[in-house]
This record gives C-alpha cells, sequence and structure tokens, in this order.
C-alpha cells in the first residue's frame, strides 16, 4: 500500500497539471493550430479535451486511486497477468519518453544560456550548436535536476516544486504573450487563432489531428496520472479533481496558441517565411529552433529578452513533466523493491541517460523512431487498454464506489450517467481512430 499523500488537493491538481502542461502545450498545440485551420482547431480542440479526453483521465486516476500502488499491481488487480504486462509496458513507454524527452529539454536549456550569455555580452556558440557533446552534456545536466527534485519525495520535490513552477510558467507565458500581440503582425495571428473558419470543420484530418492532441495533452496512457491518483486519500473527488486539472491544462494551451501563433506572424511581418508553397507550416516539428531563433534575431536587443522569456518557458513546462515521467518508474521500483527513494530514482535516472546516450548516438535513425514508436503506437494504446479495463472489466458496483468517495448523491449525478458509456465505448472507437491514422500516414 502506498503511504505517501499529496499533502493537499491543490498540490495534486498543481503537480497532475505540471506533468500534462509539457512541451506538447506550450509547442506542439499551438504549431498543431496553425497548420489546421487556427480558429477551427482551436473550437474543436476545446470540445474534444472534455469530451474525450477528460473522461479517459478519470479512468486512468480511478485505476490508481482503486489500489493506492504502482502501476503493475493496480493493472494486475484488474486483469491478472495481462495487466501486470501493460503495466510493464507502461513503465518502459514513460522511461523511452524521458530519455527522448531529455534531449530536447537539454536544446532548450542551450538556448535559454545562450540568450542570457549574450544579454551579458558573452558568445558561446557551443550552447546551441548541434553536436554529440552538447547533447549529452545538457540532457545529462536536466536528467540531474530532474533526479534531484524526485529524490526529495513526494510532498518536498514534485509536490513543492510544481507548487512553484506552475505559477513561474503561467506569468512568464503571460507576459510573453501580451508583449508579442503589440508587435507588427501579431493581431493578423490572433485573428488566425480565433477566428473559427466553418469550413475547415468538415476536414478529417482536422478531427484526428484534434482528437490526437486532446487526448495526449493530458499524459493520458503512460500512468503519470495513474500513479499521482494512488496518492490521493479516499475522500478526493476524482471527478472534481480531473476536471480542474484539465481547465489548467486546456487554459495553458489556449495561452501558449496566443503566444506561438502570434509570434509565428510577428515573424512573417519581419520578412520570415513561415508557410510553404502548399500553405503547410514550414518546419512545424522542429518550429521553436528554426523560426523563433531567427526572430529573435531581428528584434535586437529586444529579441534577446524575449528568447530568454521564450526559452524559459519551454524550459520550466520541460521540467514539470520529466518530474512525473521519473517519477512514474521511481514509484514502482521502490514498491517492489523496497529500495530507498533516492537509490531507486538514481537507478533508473542511470538507464534512461544510457538510453539517451543511444539516442544520441545514432539520432539520425534512433530519435525519430522512438519517438514515433512510443507517442504514435504505445501510448494511444496503453490509453485505449486502460479504457477498456474502466469499461469492460470493472464491476460497476465497485467502480461506482470508487468514484464516488463517499458522496453519497453521486450515482444521481449527471456524470455517472454519461461517463460509463463514454469510456466503454466512446473513448475507445476515438483512439482507435487516432492510431489508425497514425498507421496510415
Amino acid at each position: 500500500m502506498v503511504k505517501t499523500q499529496f499533502s493537499s488537493r491543490l498540490g495534486f491538481v498543481l503537480t497532475a497539471a505540471g506533468s500534462a502542461v509539457g512541451l506538447g502545450n506550450i509547442w506542439g498545440f499551438p504549431t498543431q493550430a496553425a497548420q489546421h485551420g487556427g480558429g477551427a482547431f482551436l473550437l474543436l480542440y476545446l470540445v474534444l479535451v472534455f469530451a474525450l479526453a477528460y473522461p479517459a483521465l478519470v479512468a486512468e486516476m480511478a485505476i490508481g486511486r482503486r489500489g493506492h500502488q504502482e502501476p503493475i499491481a493496480d493493472l494486475g488487480s484488474l486483469a491478472g497477468l495481462t495487466g501486470k504486462l501493460v503495466g510493464v509496458l507502461g513503465l518502459l513507454a514513460v522511461s523511452a519518453i524521458l530519455s527522448f524527452y531529455l534531449i530536447v529539454a537539454g536544446w532548450l536549456v542551450g538556448y535559454m544560456g545562450d540568450a542570457l550569455l549574450k544579454l551579458l555580452g558573452v558568445d558561446w556558440p557551443w550552447l546551441t550548436e548541434f553536436g554529440l557533446g552538447r547533447n549529452l552534456a545538457l540532457g545529462g545536466l536536466f536528467g540531474l535536476l530532474t533526479w534531484w527534485v524526485v529524490q526529495r519525495g513526494l510532498q518536498e520535490g514534485i509536490e513543492t516544486w510544481s507548487r512553484r513552477l506552475m505559477p513561474a510558467l503561467l506569468l512568464v507565458l503571460i507576459a510573453l504573450a501580451g508583449y508579442v500581440l503589440t508587435l507588427p503582425g501579431g493581431s493578423e495571428g490572433l485573428a488566425l487563432y480565433l477566428t473559427p473558419n466553418p469550413a475547415k470543420l468538415l476536414e478529417p484530418s482536422l478531427w484526428l489531428a484534434a482528437t490526437g492532441q486532446a487526448f495526449f495533452s493530458l499524459s493520458i496512457g503512460v500512468c503519470v496520472m495513474m500513479v499521482y491518483a494512488s496518492y490521493l486519500d479516499q475522500d478526493a473527488s476524482l471527478p472534481k479533481l480531473g476536471l480542474q486539472v484539465t481547465l489548467i491544462d486546456s487554459g495553458i494551451a489556449f495561452l501558449a496558441g496566443l503566444l506561438v501563433i502570434p509570434a509565428m506572424y510577428v515573424a512573417k511581418a519581419q520578412g520570415l517565411a513561415i508557410l510553404d508553397a502548399k500553405g503547410e507550416l514550414i518546419s512545424s516539428d522542429t518550429l521553436v529552433f528554426d523560426l523563433f531563433p531567427r526572430l529573435f534575431d531581428n528584434l535586437g536587443s529586444a529579441g534577446l529578452v524575449l528568447s530568454l522569456g521564450f526559452f524559459l518557458l519551454l524550459t520550466l513546462a520541460a521540467l514539470t513533466s520529466t518530474l512525473s515521467m521519473l517519477e512514474v518508474p521511481t514509484a514502482s521500483l521502490v514498491a517492489r523493491t523496497g529500495a530507498s527513494r533516492r537509490q531507486a530514482s538514481g537507478m533508473v535516472l542511470a538507464l534512461v541517460l544510457v538510453a539517451m546516450a543511444l539516442i544520441c548516438w545514432q539520432f539520425q535513425w534512433l530519435f525519430g523512431l522512438v519517438v514515433k514508436v512510443v507517442t504514435q503506437y504505445a501510448q494511444p494504446l496503453l490509453g485505449l487498454v486502460f479504457c477498456l479495463f474502466a469499461g469492460w472489466l470493472w464491476r460497476r458496483d465497485s467502480l461506482l464506489k470508487t468514484l464516488a468517495a463517499k458522496d453519497e448523491t453521486f450515482a444521481k449525478s449527471w456524470f455517472w450517467r454519461l461517463w460509463p458509456g463514454y469510456v466503454k465505448l466512446v473513448c475507445p472507437l476515438l483512439i482507435l481512430l487516432v492510431m489508425v491514422q497514425s498507421i496510415l500516414q
């Protein structure tokens, strides 16, 4: 049984939201919106994040709170050996994500450090030049920072730092967005972002992209929310807490769009190309490292300040996510071996750094392969299985007891009337559609 608990419900919400608010929100969501119609994508995303992702989030949280154990034991109690194997796959998936996430986080640290040093009159090109040594050094440094927080424990480490990082992230995001909107071209990007084109809503690619973004933006499918929910007491209302996490996550994604999309059109006003001949976004996957540094260079000294703030924002977002990624296998190792948190997190980090080094060494083919296998196949498959476990294998009376906590009116609530059907039928169907689309691409 897991004895560790969050010190408060607010601590859980900020920590869980911190895990969800990663590079997928600050980087992925705005570029997806720009690529798929701006306002139309935003509108559809907001609908789907509550109609699809929120119910799936509650399902994963319910599995974790049900057993108050680690993922292998929690899933094993629902589906025996099959459940345990799914738990192992979840641990491997989140560890694989962490291995390439650290590389990207290291790049962010490099660009942030570059902007800071240039403000001080120092030029050190190594920080932004792609290379094996730089990738290993900065990725390893970010891994050690993540480990330092996680090994301190849930309340003193992860929860405390999430309470600090999330408000800081929000303040930096609002300040940057406010400034960018005052620059020439910013209003054009804002109009694209906030004005839905009804014709775009008829495009199947838009629906699939919005469905995938809504589902994956909440860290569903890699056991993170399962582990965090296992640290909740029995009185906590999972639907309410899950809704608060969803609101924060989608709210920050919305604010990120107010920053990134107007910034793209500021770059356009500066004479930088953002669309190709077909009208599609150029380098959407590497936009942060291709377009934005050139934009900041064009803005002179103000661009250095903007660059520092922008990459600080992305670094904060990355750290709130890497904390949760390291916590998942650490919690499992502690529970199953009796190792101390410091030892367990150190062993996990060591293995992750070895994987990271292999990816850096064979970057050209291994980085993209790992990202594709984990995010396009493993993560949606795990999310699908979690929904099937909760919707089909879990006895309805036991499921109701887990969700209701001590709320005697919960059985008559709108959530209980709608949620079981969503998790049983709608969520699996939509996840399958996303998986099929990923395979056909």
